[in-house]
């Protein structure tokens, strides 16, 4: 995302103008468009530099840390929902993804691809909204890259986004290390997201308003970690398939089973509700502000408490245990003193989701 600085005799019309192919052809059009809503919005030192890459000097690494590096897509429709948008989306997804490494999240990249004719008002209001997801999350937009696709070849704008991060010596989170007796913990309740997103989509209105949970995770890992060193194994964020489908994902990754216990999965009423007035199930809904964590046994209390201290944890819960099961099956006591199997997510529940 090169800046070239110029005057221009016309600012940009933000109320009224809408992206053109000339705003991704590398001209004079392109440079006002990064100048007056990119660079407006994410103004830092990194991107004052004007060059197509970011140069800096990364913090001094003691020894054993790691870096990590994650990246993701943003195709979310509609652009904007109860309690979010796909631009705060897009920061929170990727700081997660670092932090469920256990990482310390340091910079972000992001690349716009929009479609000829969207709005340069939305546009203004999606970037304003990355960059205040960014701001309070202390984690700067470093570089990025625009291109504009012709009307009909895109769908107002998707987003991708990278970042990175460093993993303190001693930290060793990965989904392959959960152990039979270990712990799973729950950061808070689950399907708000999901459902949000499907009730501006369909235009559904429900008696008690329903809003993403979209957060930035990482000050919640961090405070976890620092109350039980050691001792968390597994942290992963349940956004797509949900908790269902990313719990499955971890008994294969680490080769164990899973017992649940469905009294003690925290759902809101007006999600229980709405999911089951529509027909799904909360357990296979997108969530993008919570994260589960696979704990040893001796340290799930601290973990635990340090979750409940957290405003992003308040609502956490004990939700199973890990078991040996050579097929690998996640399964729940029910409500009513049954037991099922909690299968992978089959097909496309909610597509367009995060």
């Amino acid at each position: 995302m090169s800046v070239i600085k110029k005057d221009y005799s016309r600012p940009l019309d933000i109320r009224h103008g809408r992206v053109d192919m000339g705003h991704g052809a590398g001209g004079r059009a392109a440079a006002q468009l990064i100048e007056e809503v990119f660079l407006a919005a994410f103004d830092n030192e990194f991107l004052r530099q004007g060059d197509d890459g970011a140069v800096f000097t990364p913090p001094p690494l003691p020894p054993g840390a790691r870096l990590v590096m994650a990246t993701d897509g943003h195709v979310v429709s509609p652009l904007f929902f109860p309690g979010g948008d796909v631009g705060c989306l897009s920061v929170h997804g990727t700081l997660n993804d670092v932090a469920m490494s256990g990482a310390t999240p340091l910079y972000l990249t992001a690349s716009f691809v929009l479609e000829e004719g969207f709005a340069l008002m939305d546009l203004k209001r999606i970037v304003d909204s990355m960059a205040a997801a960014a701001r309070a999350a202390g984690v700067p937009i470093i570089t990025g890259d625009t291109k504009v696709v012709e009307r009909g070849k895109g769908d107002g704008v998707f987003i991708s986004t990278t970042g990175l991060g460093v993993v303190a010596p001693g930290v060793a989170i990965a989904g392959r290390n959960a152990r039979p007796g270990d712990v799973v913990l729950l950061s808070g309740s689950i399907g708000e997201h999901g459902v949000a997103v499907l009730s501006q989509r369909e235009s559904l209105a429900f008696e008690t308003a329903i809003v993403s949970d979209t957060a930035a995770l990482h000050g919640l890992v961090a405070a976890m970690l620092a109350a039980a060193p050691g001792g968390v194994r597994v942290l992963r964020d349940p956004t797509r398939g949900g908790l269902a489908t990313t719990l499955n994902e971890l008994t294969r990754q680490s080769g164990v089973g899973m017992v649940l216990e469905e009294a003690a999965i925290p759902v809101l009423p007006e999600v229980d509700g709405a999911c089951e007035l529509l027909g799904l199930d909360p357990l296979y809904i997108a969530n993008e502000g919570k994260l589960i964590a696979v704990c040893a046994p001796e340290a799930a209390d601290s973990v635990l408490a340090a979750m409940q201290a957290h405003p992003l944890g308040r609502a956490a819960a004990r939700i199973g245990e890990v078991c040996a099961d050579p097929h690998h099956f996640v399964q729940m006591n029910t409500r009513f003193g049954g037991r099922r199997v909690v299968d992978w997510l089959s097909g496309e529940q909610l597509p367009r989701i995060c």
